[in-house]
């Protein structure tokens, strides 16, 4: 019986000393795990880097309208049917293709007679009809020349508006590639002199995050959370925007 006691106790003693050299082990392995992670986490540098390029805008859309009133509804679209043929002659002539106009339904609005005070009465005193059109071409210059040589329609006797033309750049994909490429490029240029005084460099990306693209006029200097796509002007300036984090060797 103490010979079994002795030997229980032994195994007891040898089992504590494998679950204590266990536990020292697993501390050591957990202990390098979390120094690597901590260095993982501490060596490493991030950036924001940027890149701008100015473009030119490769189609034009142009919208305007052209009116007629008339106390006869029938009298007011055969008048702005005959303006029709007139505006669509002009442009034309002005060398638009045909293929890039594109003429709207006619929109009808009736005239109502005020009273006294101005306001409108139930009485119909006439009617407006409007027909629009609308110019998307890649001849922007001509089509920018046209919208500004327009006004030729009023000294002919048609009540003409013209929208101010809308441009747009058509191959920005391609050029978000190549603009989010020199956007890393100058933020591995930053962080490379930060990094120099320490004797250390930089080594491979760890994190990359996209901002958003401003696309302003050239000298404009509108920024947005939301990014800025601007229609209004022929010649553009194009930012783009990285945060990137390196590593530190």
């Amino acid at each position: 019986m103490e010979g079994a006691r002795i030997l229980r106790n032994s195994q007891i003693i040898i089992l504590g000393i494998c679950i204590a050299a266990a536990t020292i082990v697993s501390s050591i392995i957990i202990s390098k795990g979390f120094l690597g992670i901590t260095k993982f986490i501490r060596e490493q540098i991030s950036v924001t880097g940027s890149a701008q390029k100015e473009i030119r805008s490769d189609l034009i859309v142009w919208k305007g309208t052209f009116t007629r009133r008339d106390a006869d509804l029938k009298r007011a679209h055969q008048q702005l049917k005959e303006d029709l043929t007139r505006v669509k002659a002009y442009l034309l002539g002005k060398a638009v293709n045909e293929k890039e106009l594109t003429i709207y339904q006619v929109g009808t609005e009736i005239i109502y007679k005020k009273n006294e005070k101005g306001y409108d009465t139930s009485d119909i005193q006439g009617y407006k009809v409007v027909q629009s059109f609308e110019v998307k071409s890649k001849e922007v210059d001509t089509v920018t020349q046209i919208s500004r040589e327009c006004t030729e329609l009023i000294e002919k006797g048609i009540e003409f508006y013209s929208y101010a033309p809308e441009y747009i750049y058509t191959k920005l994909d391609e050029l978000k590639v190549e603009m989010l490429a020199k956007a890393t490029e100058n933020a591995k240029a930053r962080a490379d002199n930060m990094v120099r005084a320490t004797g250390n460099t930089i080594g491979s990306i760890r994190s990359a995050k996209m901002g958003v693209f401003q696309i302003t006029p050239v000298n404009s200097t509108e920024v947005s959370d939301w990014g800025v796509n601007d229609t209004s002007s022929l010649e553009k300036k194009v930012t783009a925007v990285v945060n990137v984090s390196f590593a530190i060797e």
